[in-house]
Protein backbone atom coordinates (compact mmCIF):
# COMPACT_ATOMS: atom_id res chain seq x y z
CA UNK A 1 0.00 0.00 0.00
CA UNK A 2 2.64 2.47 1.01
CA UNK A 3 4.93 1.58 -1.83
CA UNK A 4 2.64 3.00 -4.49
CA UNK A 5 1.08 5.65 -2.29
CA UNK A 6 -2.55 4.75 -3.05
CA UNK A 7 -2.20 4.86 -6.85
CA UNK A 8 -5.71 3.44 -7.21
CA UNK A 9 -7.12 6.36 -5.23
CA UNK A 10 -5.13 8.87 -7.29
CA UNK A 11 -6.30 7.38 -10.60
CA UNK A 12 -9.91 7.29 -9.39
CA UNK A 13 -9.68 10.97 -8.42
CA UNK A 14 -7.97 11.85 -11.72
CA UNK A 15 -10.69 10.25 -13.82
CA UNK A 16 -13.54 11.67 -11.76
CA UNK A 17 -12.15 15.21 -11.65
CA UNK A 18 -11.37 15.33 -15.39
CA UNK A 19 -14.91 14.31 -16.29
CA UNK A 20 -16.47 16.61 -13.71
CA UNK A 21 -14.39 19.59 -14.87
CA UNK A 22 -15.72 19.26 -18.43
CA UNK A 23 -19.31 18.92 -17.18
CA UNK A 24 -18.98 21.97 -14.91
CA UNK A 25 -17.59 24.18 -17.68
CA UNK A 26 -20.53 23.13 -19.86
CA UNK A 27 -22.85 23.96 -16.98
CA UNK A 28 -21.24 27.38 -16.54
CA UNK A 29 -21.62 28.08 -20.27
CA UNK A 30 -25.36 27.38 -20.02
CA UNK A 31 -26.07 29.07 -16.68
CA UNK A 32 -23.44 31.75 -16.06
CA UNK A 33 -23.24 30.54 -12.43
CA UNK A 34 -20.11 31.75 -10.61
CA UNK A 35 -20.42 28.80 -8.22
CA UNK A 36 -20.30 26.47 -11.21
CA UNK A 37 -17.27 28.29 -12.64
CA UNK A 38 -15.45 28.17 -9.31
CA UNK A 39 -16.16 24.46 -9.05
CA UNK A 40 -14.99 23.92 -12.64
CA UNK A 41 -11.67 25.63 -11.94
CA UNK A 42 -11.43 23.65 -8.70
CA UNK A 43 -11.85 20.41 -10.67
CA UNK A 44 -9.19 21.49 -13.19
CA UNK A 45 -6.83 22.17 -10.28
CA UNK A 46 -7.63 18.79 -8.73
CA UNK A 47 -7.05 16.99 -12.05
CA UNK A 48 -3.66 18.68 -12.42
CA UNK A 49 -2.87 17.82 -8.83
CA UNK A 50 -3.46 14.11 -9.38
CA UNK A 51 -1.05 14.27 -12.30
CA UNK A 52 1.57 15.90 -10.08
CA UNK A 53 1.14 13.19 -7.43
CA UNK A 54 1.68 10.49 -10.07
CA UNK A 55 4.75 12.37 -11.35
CA UNK A 56 6.14 12.53 -7.82
CA UNK A 57 5.72 8.77 -7.44
CA UNK A 58 7.58 8.18 -10.70
CA UNK A 59 10.52 10.52 -10.05
CA UNK A 60 10.94 9.27 -6.48
CA UNK A 61 11.89 5.82 -7.82
CA UNK A 62 15.06 7.11 -9.48
CA UNK A 63 18.27 5.38 -8.45
CA UNK A 64 20.45 7.19 -5.91
CA UNK A 65 23.38 9.13 -7.36
CA UNK A 66 26.65 10.51 -6.04
CA UNK A 67 25.00 13.94 -5.74
CA UNK A 68 21.90 12.46 -4.06
CA UNK A 69 23.25 9.44 -2.15
CA UNK A 70 20.03 8.97 -0.16
CA UNK A 71 17.89 8.79 -3.30
CA UNK A 72 14.89 10.82 -4.41
CA UNK A 73 12.15 9.61 -2.06
CA UNK A 74 11.33 13.17 -0.98
CA UNK A 75 10.16 14.00 -4.49
CA UNK A 76 6.79 12.69 -3.33
CA UNK A 77 6.77 15.27 -0.53
CA UNK A 78 7.86 18.04 -2.90
CA UNK A 79 5.11 17.42 -5.45
CA UNK A 80 2.51 17.07 -2.68
CA UNK A 81 3.62 20.48 -1.40
CA UNK A 82 3.19 21.91 -4.92
CA UNK A 83 -0.31 20.39 -4.99
CA UNK A 84 -1.19 22.23 -1.78
CA UNK A 85 0.07 25.51 -3.24
CA UNK A 86 -1.94 25.00 -6.43
CA UNK A 87 -5.06 24.24 -4.43
CA UNK A 88 -4.62 27.56 -2.62
CA UNK A 89 -3.76 29.72 -5.64
CA UNK A 90 -5.71 28.15 -8.49
CA UNK A 91 -8.63 26.95 -6.39
CA UNK A 92 -9.18 29.12 -3.32
CA UNK A 93 -7.90 32.47 -4.62
CA UNK A 94 -9.87 32.23 -7.87
CA UNK A 95 -13.09 31.22 -6.09
CA UNK A 96 -12.81 34.07 -3.59
CA UNK A 97 -12.09 36.57 -6.36
CA UNK A 98 -15.05 35.33 -8.42
CA UNK A 99 -17.32 35.28 -5.35
CA UNK A 100 -16.50 38.86 -4.40
CA UNK A 101 -17.17 39.96 -7.98
CA UNK A 102 -20.55 38.19 -8.15
CA UNK A 103 -21.66 39.46 -4.75
CA UNK A 104 -20.77 43.02 -5.74
CA UNK A 105 -22.33 42.70 -9.20
CA UNK A 106 -24.82 39.80 -9.14
CA UNK A 107 -26.01 38.45 -12.47
CA UNK A 108 -29.18 36.35 -12.96
CA UNK A 109 -28.72 32.65 -13.75
CA UNK A 110 -29.95 31.13 -16.99
CA UNK A 111 -31.27 27.52 -17.12
CA UNK A 112 -30.28 26.81 -13.50
CA UNK A 113 -31.76 23.29 -13.76
CA UNK A 114 -28.76 22.33 -15.91
CA UNK A 115 -26.42 23.44 -13.10
CA UNK A 116 -28.39 21.46 -10.51
CA UNK A 117 -28.32 18.28 -12.62
CA UNK A 118 -24.57 18.58 -13.25
CA UNK A 119 -23.84 19.23 -9.58
CA UNK A 120 -25.88 16.19 -8.52
CA UNK A 121 -24.01 13.95 -10.98
CA UNK A 122 -20.70 15.46 -9.86
CA UNK A 123 -21.52 14.69 -6.23
CA UNK A 124 -22.01 11.04 -7.20
CA UNK A 125 -18.67 10.87 -9.05
CA UNK A 126 -16.79 12.67 -6.28
CA UNK A 127 -18.44 10.35 -3.77
CA UNK A 128 -17.02 7.36 -5.66
CA UNK A 129 -13.54 8.93 -5.66
CA UNK A 130 -13.79 9.72 -1.94
CA UNK A 131 -14.97 6.18 -1.15
CA UNK A 132 -11.99 4.77 -3.07
CA UNK A 133 -9.56 7.00 -1.17
CA UNK A 134 -11.06 5.92 2.17
CA UNK A 135 -10.72 2.25 1.20
CA UNK A 136 -7.08 2.74 0.20
CA UNK A 137 -6.33 4.59 3.44
CA UNK A 138 -7.88 2.22 5.98
CA UNK A 139 -4.89 -0.13 6.17
CA UNK A 140 -2.42 2.71 6.75
CA UNK A 141 -4.79 4.51 9.11
CA UNK A 142 -4.95 1.64 11.61
CA UNK A 143 -6.54 2.69 14.88
CA UNK A 144 -5.86 6.41 14.38
CA UNK A 145 -8.64 8.90 13.79
CA UNK A 146 -8.93 10.30 10.29
CA UNK A 147 -7.54 13.63 11.50
CA UNK A 148 -4.69 11.74 13.17
CA UNK A 149 -4.03 9.90 9.91
CA UNK A 150 -3.76 13.18 7.99
CA UNK A 151 -1.42 14.62 10.63
CA UNK A 152 0.77 11.55 11.19
CA UNK A 153 0.93 9.76 7.83
CA UNK A 154 4.37 9.70 6.22
CA UNK A 155 2.75 8.76 2.89
CA UNK A 156 1.64 12.11 1.44
CA UNK A 157 -0.61 11.15 -1.46
CA UNK A 158 -3.49 9.58 0.45
CA UNK A 159 -4.02 12.48 2.91
CA UNK A 160 -3.86 14.87 -0.05
CA UNK A 161 -6.47 12.91 -2.04
CA UNK A 162 -8.67 12.46 1.04
CA UNK A 163 -8.74 16.18 1.83
CA UNK A 164 -9.15 17.15 -1.83
CA UNK A 165 -12.10 14.80 -2.27
CA UNK A 166 -13.68 15.90 1.00
CA UNK A 167 -13.28 19.52 -0.07
CA UNK A 168 -14.70 18.76 -3.52
CA UNK A 169 -17.79 17.12 -2.03
CA UNK A 170 -18.42 20.00 0.37
CA UNK A 171 -17.71 22.50 -2.40
CA UNK A 172 -20.32 20.86 -4.60
CA UNK A 173 -22.83 21.07 -1.75
CA UNK A 174 -22.02 24.78 -1.32
CA UNK A 175 -22.45 25.34 -5.05
CA UNK A 176 -25.77 23.49 -4.97
CA UNK A 177 -26.92 25.63 -2.03
CA UNK A 178 -25.85 28.82 -3.80
CA UNK A 179 -27.64 27.94 -7.04
CA UNK A 180 -30.69 26.62 -5.17
CA UNK A 181 -31.11 29.74 -3.05
CA UNK A 182 -30.64 31.93 -6.10
CA UNK A 183 -33.53 30.11 -7.80
CA UNK A 184 -35.78 30.00 -4.72
CA UNK A 185 -35.30 33.65 -3.72
CA UNK A 186 -34.81 35.12 -7.18
CA UNK A 187 -31.69 36.86 -5.84
CA UNK A 188 -28.49 35.85 -7.73
CA UNK A 189 -26.31 37.19 -4.92
CA UNK A 190 -26.62 33.76 -3.27
CA UNK A 191 -24.65 32.26 -6.14
CA UNK A 192 -21.79 34.60 -5.23
CA UNK A 193 -22.13 33.68 -1.56
CA UNK A 194 -21.85 30.00 -2.47
CA UNK A 195 -18.70 30.79 -4.46
CA UNK A 196 -17.17 32.59 -1.45
CA UNK A 197 -17.95 29.56 0.74
CA UNK A 198 -16.15 27.32 -1.77
CA UNK A 199 -13.12 29.63 -1.74
CA UNK A 200 -12.96 29.73 2.06
CA UNK A 201 -13.23 25.93 2.24
CA UNK A 202 -10.43 25.42 -0.27
CA UNK A 203 -8.22 27.93 1.53
CA UNK A 204 -8.59 26.06 4.84
CA UNK A 205 -7.81 22.69 3.21
CA UNK A 206 -4.85 24.17 1.31
CA UNK A 207 -3.33 25.67 4.47
CA UNK A 208 -3.65 22.33 6.31
CA UNK A 209 -1.92 20.54 3.45
CA UNK A 210 0.80 23.19 3.14
CA UNK A 211 1.65 22.89 6.84
CA UNK A 212 1.70 19.08 6.76
CA UNK A 213 3.65 18.74 3.50
CA UNK A 214 6.19 21.36 4.61
CA UNK A 215 6.83 19.32 7.75
CA UNK A 216 7.38 16.15 5.70
CA UNK A 217 9.58 17.98 3.21
CA UNK A 218 11.83 19.34 5.96
CA UNK A 219 12.07 15.87 7.47
CA UNK A 220 10.02 14.00 10.06
CA UNK A 221 11.20 11.20 12.30
CA UNK A 222 9.62 7.85 13.10
CA UNK A 223 6.21 7.85 14.72
CA UNK A 224 6.04 7.29 18.49
CA UNK A 225 4.96 3.67 17.97
CA UNK A 226 7.75 3.02 15.46
CA UNK A 227 10.38 4.64 17.67
CA UNK A 228 9.31 2.59 20.66
CA UNK A 229 9.52 -0.62 18.62
CA UNK A 230 12.94 0.29 17.23
CA UNK A 231 14.36 1.06 20.68
CA UNK A 232 12.91 -2.16 22.12
CA UNK A 233 14.37 -4.27 19.32
CA UNK A 234 17.78 -2.60 19.54
CA UNK A 235 18.02 -3.10 23.32
CA UNK A 236 18.17 -6.90 23.28
CA UNK A 237 20.79 -9.63 23.12
CA UNK A 238 24.27 -8.21 23.74
CA UNK A 239 22.91 -4.64 23.59
CA UNK A 240 22.27 -3.39 27.11
CA UNK A 241 20.48 -0.21 26.11
CA UNK A 242 20.15 2.55 23.53
CA UNK A 243 22.25 5.55 24.53
CA UNK A 244 21.18 7.89 21.75
CA UNK A 245 18.99 7.58 18.65
CA UNK A 246 17.85 9.79 15.76
CA UNK A 247 15.46 8.87 12.94
CA UNK A 248 14.27 10.58 9.78
CA UNK A 249 12.08 9.64 6.84
CA UNK A 250 14.01 10.07 3.58
CA UNK A 251 10.81 9.19 1.73
CA UNK A 252 7.47 7.59 2.59
CA UNK A 253 8.98 4.09 2.51
CA UNK A 254 12.54 4.77 3.63
CA UNK A 255 13.41 5.46 7.26
CA UNK A 256 16.95 6.32 8.36
CA UNK A 257 18.03 5.21 11.85
CA UNK A 258 21.25 6.32 13.57
CA UNK A 259 21.92 5.13 17.11
CA UNK A 260 24.66 4.72 19.71
CA UNK A 261 24.33 1.44 21.61
CA UNK A 262 25.70 0.42 24.99
CA UNK A 263 27.05 -3.13 24.60
CA UNK A 264 27.91 -5.65 27.24
CA UNK A 265 31.50 -5.13 28.50
CA UNK A 266 34.56 -7.15 27.41
CA UNK A 267 33.16 -8.35 24.08
CA UNK A 268 35.51 -9.50 21.35
CA UNK A 269 35.52 -7.72 17.99
CA UNK A 270 33.59 -10.50 16.27
CA UNK A 271 31.05 -10.50 19.09
CA UNK A 272 30.55 -6.74 18.73
CA UNK A 273 30.01 -7.11 14.98
CA UNK A 274 27.49 -9.92 15.53
CA UNK A 275 25.64 -7.91 18.18
CA UNK A 276 25.28 -5.00 15.74
CA UNK A 277 24.18 -7.30 12.90
CA UNK A 278 21.62 -8.98 15.13
CA UNK A 279 20.25 -5.62 16.27
CA UNK A 280 19.83 -4.49 12.67
CA UNK A 281 18.04 -7.72 11.75
CA UNK A 282 15.62 -7.42 14.69
CA UNK A 283 14.69 -3.85 13.80
CA UNK A 284 14.20 -4.54 10.09
CA UNK A 285 12.02 -7.55 10.87
CA UNK A 286 9.64 -5.40 12.94
CA UNK A 287 9.85 -2.09 11.04
CA UNK A 288 10.36 -2.85 7.31
CA UNK A 289 10.52 0.85 6.39
CA UNK A 290 13.95 1.04 8.08
CA UNK A 291 16.21 0.89 5.02
CA UNK A 292 19.32 2.69 6.26
CA UNK A 293 20.76 2.04 9.70
CA UNK A 294 23.98 3.28 11.25
CA UNK A 295 24.75 1.80 14.68
CA UNK A 296 27.73 2.79 16.83
CA UNK A 297 28.77 0.50 19.68
CA UNK A 298 29.87 2.10 22.94
CA UNK A 299 30.21 1.42 26.64
CA UNK A 300 27.49 2.44 29.08
CA UNK A 301 28.82 5.57 30.79
CA UNK A 302 25.63 6.73 32.46
CA UNK A 303 22.02 7.64 31.78
CA UNK A 304 21.39 9.43 28.51
CA UNK A 305 17.96 9.96 27.00
CA UNK A 306 17.88 7.74 23.88
CA UNK A 307 15.42 10.08 22.22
Amino acid sequence: MSANGGTKAILAALGANAGIAVAKFVGFAFTGSSSMLAEAVHSVADTSNQGLLLLGQKTSRRTATKEHPFGFGRDRYFYSFIVALMLFTLGAAFAIYEGVHKVAEPEPLTTPLVAVLILVVAIGLEGFSFYTAIGESRQLKGTSTWWGFVRQSRTPELPVVLLEDAGALLGLVFALIGVGLSVLTGDPVWDGVGTLMIGALLAVIAVILIVEMKSLLIGEGATDAELETIVDELAAGKVERVIHIRTQYLGPDELLVAAKLALAPRLETDQIAKAIDDAEARVRAKVPSVRLMYLEPDLDRGAVNPK
